[in-house]
């Protein structure tokens, strides 16, 4: 299983399916896409504890904070698109705000809806709730580390965004990861010491791949997964920053307001550093396959490479460092 191509939305159904059967407070919600966010086989299993709003998913984010209330777990999901832009206020105001332990799964994340193009593609929905109070936020990188986020999350007290797609890629990690799985704790999945790659979501496993092409040219590039946005992993990150000369951020996700931001804001704060930004300029997509949109956004494996080699290349020329003492 370990090997086979598979989409992050594919965890969604098999952990609420297992939750569901572990406790019977796990009730679920979509907005009339359960077939496309997997909600579909917790539906068929539980049909009681499974509620369709419908193309309402204003409406069932105001259900959901209600059901929180009751003792329920709700597990709210729709595309992402929809859930953090269109049901921004109902997040913030009757989840956020009180603090109410509601779980939301953000499906077709990034460039997942490929040929529907921009107005389907949520490229800033981590910037989006990562501004607001008690959000806690995970970009899962593969199937294991996705059902290992939501089983995690539905004994994490507070609100939860768990952003998946359903583009398919080679698993970063095996079964065995679900249980070593921890919200707010980054990963090294491979060492170096020259450049490092901190990386979320399907773009782990193409730094990783980038991170070989690399090694082949005596480039020591170590990559880091970090799953949990917010809160960000300060320890390890600031741990990073103090061993390698080059740091780079790759998302899938606009360089405003998302994993560069927050690497940034920490290290502006507390360990002032260069960091190079990986991932989907200031603009909004286009109708392609998600392949193609990877590529032309310089987030596929080769496109990694060819930037960090530029980088080093052009160290003195585009690279100012700072050593402050405190």
């Amino acid at each position: 299983m370990k090997d086979r191509k598979m989409a992050t939305r594919d965890a969604v159904g098999h952990a609420l399916v297992e939750l569901g059967e572990e406790n019977k407070d796990v009730v679920v919600l979509d907005a009339d896409l359960s077939t496309s966010t997997k909600t579909a086989a917790f539906k068929e299993k539980f049909p009681s504890r499974f509620f369709d709003c419908g193309i309402a998913e204003a409406n069932m984010i105001g259900v959901a904070a209600g059901l929180s209330t009751t003792g329920k777990i709700p597990f709210a999901a729709s595309f992402a698109i929809f859930v953090a832009g269109r049901a921004f206020e109902q997040i913030r105001n009757s989840i956020c705000y009180p603090n109410l332990n509601v779980k939301i799964i953000g499906s077709h994340s990034g460039f997942s809806s490929s040929e529907d193009g921009a107005t389907h593609q949520a490229i800033e929905d981590i910037a989006i709730l990562r501004a607001v109070p008690d959000m806690t936020i995970i970009s899962p990188c593969d199937y294991f580390e996705t059902f290992a986020a939501i089983k995690k999350a539905a004994s994490f007290r507070g609100p939860v965004y768990i952003r998946t797609g359903k583009f398919l890629t080679s698993n970063v990690n095996g079964p065995e990861y679900i249980e070593n799985f921890e919200i707010g704790k980054g990963v090294v999945l491979k060492k170096g010491s020259v450049v490092c790659l901190i990386a979320t979501g399907v773009e782990v496993y193409f730094s990783l791949k980038a991170a070989e092409l690399l090694e082949e040219e005596g480039i020591k590039t170590a990559v880091v997964n970090i799953s949990t946005i917010k809160p960000l992993d300060e320890e390890l990150i600031l741990d990073i920053a103090k061993d390698f000369e080059f740091l780079f951020t790759v998302e899938e996700h606009s360089v405003i307001g998302g994993l560069y931001s927050a690497v940034c804001e920490l290290l502006c704060e507390k360990h002032p550093k260069m960091v190079h930004k990986i991932g989907i300029k200031d603009k909004f997509g286009e109708s392609a396959t998600t392949e193609e949109l990877l590529k032309n956004s310089g987030l596929d494996a080769h496109s990694i490479y060819n930037k960090v080699k530029q980088v080093i290349l052009n160290k003195d020329r585009n690279f100012n460092y700072f050593s402050l003492e405190s």
